[in-house]
Formats: structure tokens, sequence, C-alpha cells
């Protein structure tokens, strides 16, 4: 078979029935609803698949699965899922050597009468391979797509899914942003000195109420409508590869959403954490490493509910575990994704979750990763990724800058706060893979919690920018958006101008006030110097004791330096170079990265109160 004859003619069939595979016309009284994954790829580390088919209604003595390709004829193999409308087919594709359309034959009997049941199944060829992943060499920028940007009024509207329509005056409703205008304003995000791009879960949330978020999704292989399309996906691919912008996926093991098509028909219970009523978790993950902790309140951890309409996903089950990895390796491969960021990573089995991050980085090595472990405590936020090469959402660094800018200096208070939580990096085997943050979608707005004070607000930036780690942004806080998050709509409100109907444009300069401006330049200065910086974007650290209210770090890679003043006093500091020499040695002078200061090491520098004086070391 003529594989590009035949790759020519199923791209035609896609466009003429708008489906990923097709049932062929055979009179067995039975259809395909669904195939899933829709397609796969030859080229993984790994060649078997497992391909899970729903059928319009229970299977009656199936005796056969049969494949036009000899090869894979005789290692078919199938299981008739406990609820019958799903069969499950594994496949081994070490045999596949090139794309192909394979076609297969389910034999069954209907009351008493043989019948068969045809379709084809499309095997591409895996191209998305050797690439610089996600590292912390990136400045990431998290976005929520509904509340981001319209870029497309006619997705607004949507008769057939469950919440079809916009409103923008609540914070829990629909709001309208969509992949479009997250491609009309890539211009804004790498203004800013952005080389990632992180979205919150553009899935099908097809969900009654609150479906804006994403993380109550009810088909992984679908994109929602209200967002976009495949088209659009690609059109965004491309995009921001042009704009040399590494798109992070954010995963979703933990959970999903009650309007999910597994979980309204479920092909085995055993999918699903079930309980007699409705058990909510009690979101305490020191219970897994809790060595006196009961086995009821560890259960109701795990398996718990993270919400009514958020039915929890059992991956001890190695059926759903496998359909989970193969989802994530599938959306991977189709956006040629660069970071993967796993939401609740907690509340998942964490044998799964060791399996899966090695799965993708078997067949990804290169891909960067980090786990949402939303805990205080440094030691139990270290034990979720201990021995492994992932990084994290770093929770214990962000409770420590804010409170340290909130408070005053003491022994363990202000910027000690935050020399000592630098100081358990020892606990992580990649502490630059770990997610730096002033806030997020889930967190009270940066510039709110510190009070409004610009001067704290330019600080937690310039911390954000030289620490170590890899910085994301909030969209928003470049232009100083604002809120608690209480409930959290509140701070996953529109930015302003993504809209056309609003009145001020804040993508614009001239839209914005003298204070937005500045602020939007003073992350564009740092971000840009830390671009082409290998000192901040990979060097060592080195800290200073804290004193007096001030506490000094150095960034340093192969010859290049880096050296970081925080001032949190009221009144201006006179730092004394000689405390420092043991870095410095035969360093003459610093240059103010944002001022373009001179500061000689000769004498005494005067650091400005409250403040982050930012030296090139030269």
């Amino acid at each position: 078979m003529n594989s590009a004859i035949t790759l020519k003619s199923f791209r035609k069939l896609i466009s003429t029935f708008l489906v990923f595979f097709s049932v062929l016309p055979f009179s067995s009284g039975q259809n395909i609803e669904r195939i899933d994954p829709p397609y796969w790829y030859k080229g993984f580390q790994d060649p078997k698949l497992d391909v899970l088919i729903k059928l319009d209604r229970p299977l009656e003595n199936l005796s056969a699965i049969s494949c036009s390709d000899l090869n894979l004829n005789n290692r078919v193999q199938y299981t008739i899922m406990p609820n019958s409308k799903y069969v499950l087919l594994k496949l081994d594709l070490s045999f596949i050597k090139h794309s192909q359309l394979l076609s297969f034959a389910m034999h069954f009997t209907i009351s008493g009468e043989p019948k068969t049941l045809a379709f084809n199944y499309l095997i591409k060829e895996k191209k998305h391979g050797n690439f610089i992943g996600l590292n912390s060499g990136d400045f990431i920028y998290l976005l929520m797509p509904d509340r981001f940007s319209d870029g497309d009024v006619h997705n607004n509207n949507i008769p057939e899914m469950r919440e079809s329509k916009i409103n923008r005056d609540s914070v829990s409703t629909r709001h309208g942003g969509d992949l479009q205008g997250v491609i009309d304003h890539l211009d804004h995000i790498k203004s800013i000195g952005a080389t990632a791009l992180w979205m919150t879960p553009f899935y099908v949330n097809d969900q009654p109420k609150a479906s804006y978020h994403g993380y109550a999704i009810s088909d992984h292989y679908k994109i929602d409508p209200r967002f976009g399309n495949f088209n659009l996906c690609d059109s965004l691919v491309k995009r921001t590869e042009n704009a040399e912008i590494k798109l992070v996926l954010d995963v979703v093991y933990n959970h999903v959403g009650s309007k999910h098509y597994l979980y309204e028909e479920m092909p085995d219970p055993d999918w699903f954490h079930l309980w007699d009523t409705f058990t909510r978790t009690n979101y305490k993950a020191s219970l897994l490493y809790d060595p006196y902790a009961s086995l009821t309140d560890k259960k109701i951890f795990s398996n718990g509910w993270f919400d009514k309409h958020m039915p929890d996903l059992n991956q001890q089950n190695q059926e759903l575990a496998t359909y989970l990895i193969q989802n994530t390796l599938w959306w991977i491969e189709l956006m040629k994704i660069k970071g993967i960021r796993i939401d609740t990573y907690p509340y998942s089995d964490q044998v799964f979750m060791k399996a899966l991050t090695k799965k993708i980085q078997l067949e990804y090595p290169d891909i960067g990763i980090f786990g949402e472990v939303w805990v205080k405590d440094a030691d139990l936020q270290s034990k979720f990724i201990e021995n492994n090469a992932i990084g994290l959402t770093d929770f214990h660094t962000y409770f420590a800058l804010t409170e340290a800018l909130n408070e005053g200096f003491g022994w363990n208070s202000g910027l000690n706060k935050l020399y000592n939580s630098v100081s358990k990096d020892h606990l992580y085997l990649s502490p630059l893979k770990n997610v730096i943050f002033l806030d997020n979608h889930d967190l009270s707005r940066f510039y709110s919690v510190i009070g409004e004070d610009l001067d704290k607000f330019k600080m937690g930036i310039g911390f954000l920018l030289t620490g170590r780690g890899t910085p994301c942004i909030y969209y928003g806080t470049e232009v100083l958006m604002k809120n608690f998050c209480n409930p959290d709509g509140l701070v996953r409100e529109d930015f302003p101008g993504g809209w056309k109907v609003d009145k001020l444009n804040k993508f614009k300069k001239e839209n914005r006030s003298s204070k937005e401006n500045y602020v939007f330049e003073y992350v564009q200065k740092i971000a840009e110097f830390r671009k082409n910086s290998n000192a901040l974007k990979f060097g060592s650290l080195s800290h200073f004791l804290p004193q007096d209210g001030h506490y000094e770090y150095f960034r340093t890679y192969q010859g290049e330096m880096v050296m970081v003043i925080m001032n949190q006093n009221t009144l201006p500091a006179q730092i004394d170079p000689v405390r420092y020499s043991e870095l410095l040695q035969n360093k003459k002078y610093g240059i103010d990265i944002v001022t373009n200061k001179r500061y000689t090491f000769e004498g005494k520098i005067e650091v400005p109160a409250n403040s982050a004086l930012i030296l090139d070391v030269k």
C-alpha cells in the first residue's frame, strides 16, 4: 500500500466527515460513537497502544478483531470492558514501518446472526523529538484563555453547550476569551520578555456552570469550541514557534468534570473513586507522609472528590492510567509542547505520578515538567518530587517572599524568612526546575497582597526575575491588576482591552497610566536582561545571611556574575563590598541593570530604601 496515497485519501475523509476515524458501511446494526485516541503516532519508544472504542449500544458476543496489516493482525488483543459499550483494543505497533491507515474489523453475532463492524485508524509519523524544553532559562506567562482576550465573537454563543452564552457581569460565568485572543496578543506576551506560555486547560469543559476555568474536563481529546478548534490550535502552535515562545500544557489527572462521557457512561466503575455519599477530600497533603496518620484520613485525602462536580479518578487502575498517559503524549505531539504543568499533583496516586513523569521523559527527554504542590512547608513540598528530576510550583518560597515583604525584619521574619526558604534547596534534586511566582489564578494578586506598595512590588519583581528557579508571571501583573481571591473569580478578571467594547485597552501604552507603564517597563527591562544572562538563567546561587534589614545573593555562571541587594529598610542601606570579597575578588564595579548607574566596589554602596538593586558585576 502506498502510504502517501493513503494519507491523502484519509485527509479527504477527515474533511468530509469532520471526524478522526471512519466507520465503514457494514450493516452490523451497531455503530462506533468515538475512538480514543482518535489517531496515533509511530516512533514512540514504547510501541504499545490502548485504543478505547465506544459503541452506541452494548456489544454482544464479540468473537474476534482483525486487522488489514498482516504484521499486526496476529498481535491484536482486545478486552470487553465491564460496560460492554466499550472495547479496549491493545496494539503493538513495533512492526509498523511507516505512516499508514489501518483497517480493523470487529466480528460478533446479534441474535445468532454474524455481523461485522469495520473502521479505519490512522498511524502518523512522530516528528516532535529534538527540542529545547522548558527550563530555568525561560520566563513563563500564565493566562486563563476565557479571561485574556475575545478574539472571535462568533464562538461566544454555542447553543449545544450546557453553558452556551457569555456573561461578563459575573465572575463565575464564561466571558468569551479564546485562543484567537491569545494569538492576537502574542506580541504583548513577547514584549515583556516572556519566553513560555502556560494557558489553563482549553479542553472541552461542558459543565452546567463555572466551565470557564478549564479544570473540570468533559472530553480529553477535543478543544472546547468556545475557545476554538484544531485549525486555530495549529495556528497558535505556528505563531508561538515563530515568536520563540514555548507552549506549556496544563494537565489534570486527579479528576474530571461530572459531565465527562467516561463518568456518565463508565467503561469500568473502577476508573473512579466512588462513595456511597459525596465525600470531599480533606485537602491535607501532609497525611501522605505522616507516620501516624490514619488510613481513613489518607483515603479521604487521596480518593475524596475535589468538589461535587469533579469525580475523582483512580489512577491505580492500569487501563485508566494508560488512557491518561497516552492522552498527554498525544497533546505533546500535536501541539509541539515544551513543558507540562501538572494540576493538583499530591492528590493523584503517587506511584502513578512517578510512572507518568518517567514515561513522558522517556519519550521527550528534554521536556520541562512541574507539578502543582500547594503546601507551605518546604520539607513536605519536596517529598512529592523526591528523587525525581522534575520541578514544582514553589509555594514555600511564594509564602516566604510575600510574608517577608509585609513584615518587619527579624531573626525569622522579613528577609530572613526569604533567606531561610531558599536555604531549603538541599531538599530538591533540581531546584532550578522549581517554578517561582508572585501570584496565580488561585491566589490574591500580588499588588493587593503587598498593600499596593510600588516599592515592595518592584522588590518582588526583582526577586522573581533574579532568584533561582523558573519565573512565572500571571497575566495582568505587568499592568498592576489587583484584587483578593475571595471569591477566586475576582483574581481572574478580564485583561482590560481584551474585548473590543472595553473602554481602556491596557495592551497599548497610550492607554496605561504612568504608573502602569513604569511597572511594565520595569518588568520588561529585567526580563530582557535575564534573557541574555546565563548567570540569572542557569547560574549557581550564593547568598549571605541577612543583616540589618538587607539580604544579598549572587548568581554566577562561567565568569558571569549578578549581585542582588534587597533592602527592606525605610532608609537607604550602606553596603560594604568587603563582606562579599570571597565572590567579588578582583571585580571592580557593578552596573544597575535598570538605570545603568555604575557602582564601584572600592567604597560602600548605597541602596535605596525598600528596593532591590540588581548589579551586572564586571
